[in-house]
């Protein structure tokens, strides 16, 4: 067995119970024997190599070709294991040694301008429908749900985080919003229903926009929620509320400052703006080179210390900081559970290897919540300190008149907090 290799894994894994097989058939156990076993499998010489070396690139890599093989337990369990035991713990130097290089040309690989935005956007979200349809909620939300309990389903629990997040807004009758990233348009038709107002929402993404046009027609909403294939940086306002939801992690770390200065110069002077992102605890980093391979391309989830300098730049003021923890760990278990009870239709629309790669997408996105310090925050700003109430007691008292309403079908048009 590779020797670099069989040393990572001896001072990583202290916990659990890990059998690794190399390709010549010699197995070595790690971990202390407890829980339940994970098996694993290196199936060629240059496979335990690579993963010695590289591990946050190959490990996936490895898993999409079948050159790693979870022979029992799962991926998920195999990433569970290791990176919960790496939690206080600094990996290998060898390995370490390649995170500088990467970490120096993050800026570089971040730059966003127009035309590459689209074309990173493409690369994810002009997937073929169908496969989100395989785990994503009826209303097809592809960001952090909200869980008000235990009990929640998926479809609760996002039903929940777009209230949660029109609350925060605190629309009225007559305003002006704004959805950046709008997605398949659900956040948008949801506000649309909430109040009387008018939405606008933008993608760079072919697929969701033919999808939110057609929804709006369908749903009625064809006067009220208009949705663009269009730049946020190329609108012009202004806008009584703009929120954005899973957009900001494609921004870039090179355009914060342009992001937000926009956002101002949207922004109506009685304006207000929620940014929910993802955000990592751990101060600034860079983006898994696998991630940003394979599934991501531009992309980068920012430090909180990253994005607010950035918004003090522009002279908006932050109203309201809210930290959501093991939301986004559950919505990706829920959306690993239902992919994989889907895998076989997954297979007849791409192929066996598209799959694994979306398994170990997903995978390792819910062990980054549970175990590596990611987390999704929620950022309200204004131009003026006098636009939102005192306290946060509005927030609740507008979710309760929003609840009332999903309760009755969702059709009611008010102002959400009168």
């Amino acid at each position: 067995m590779n020797r670099l290799l069989r040393a990572s894994l001896e001072r990583i894994v202290r916990r659990g119970n890990l059998l690794l097989s190399d390709p010549a058939g010699e197995t070595a156990r790690f971990g202390d024997g407890s829980g339940e076993e994970v098996r694993v499998r290196l199936c060629d010489r240059r496979a335990e190599l690579e993963l010695a070396l590289d591990p946050a690139l190959k490990l996936g890599e490895l898993y999409t070709d079948g050159r790693f093989v979870v022979e029992q337990g799962s991926i998920c369990d195999f990433l569970d294991l290791v990176t919960s035991n790496l939690q206080g713990r600094q990996m290998p130097w060898w390995t370490a040694a390649l995170y500088l290089p990467r970490f120096m040309l993050r800026r570089l690989q971040q730059y966003n301008p127009i035309g590459r935005a689209q074309r990173n956007v493409a690369h994810h979200y002009d997937l073929d429908g169908r496969l989100y349809d395989l785990f994503l909620d009826t209303d097809k939300q592809y960001s952090c749900a909200y869980f008000e309990n235990g009990q929640s389903t998926l479809e609760q629990a996002q039903l929940a985080k777009k209230r949660h997040l029109a609350a925060k807004l605190d629309l009225r009758d007559g305003q002006r919003v704004l959805d950046i990233g709008s997605g398949w348009g659900g956040l948008g038709l949801y506000l649309a229903k909430a109040a009387r107002i008018d939405v606008t929402g933008v993608t760079l993404s072919r697929e969701q926009h033919k999808v939110s046009c057609s929804r709006a027609e369908r749903e009625g909403l064809a006067d009220s929620a208009h949705f663009r294939l269009q730049d946020y940086r190329t609108l012009e306002g202004p806008f009584d509320r703009i929120v954005s939801v899973g957009m900001f992690e494609h921004v870039g770390i090179v355009h914060y400052r342009e992001f937000f200065a926009k956002i101002r110069e949207l922004l109506s002077d009685d304006g207000v703006m929620v940014l929910h992102s993802i955000g990592r605890s751990d101060g600034p980093a860079t983006t898994n080179p696998w991630i940003a391979k394979y599934i991501f391309p531009g992309g980068y989830i920012p430090a909180l210390s990253e994005v607010l300098p950035a918004i003090e730049k522009a002279r908006l003021y932050i109203t309201d900081i809210e930290i959501l923890r093991l939301h986004y760990a559950e919505t990706l278990r829920a959306w690993r559970e239902r992919f994989l009870a889907n895998a076989d239709t997954a297979r007849k629309i791409y192929d066996e290897r598209f799959c694994r790669m979306w398994e170990f997408y997903l995978a390792a996105s819910e062990n980054a919540f549970r175990f590596q310090d990611m987390m999704v925050f929620q950022i309200q700003m204004s131009k003026d300190l006098n636009t939102l109430p005192l306290t946060r007691d509005y927030i609740g008292a507008n979710e309760g008149s929003l609840r009332h309403i999903d309760s009755r079908g969702g059709r009611s048009r008010r102002i959400a907090g009168e």
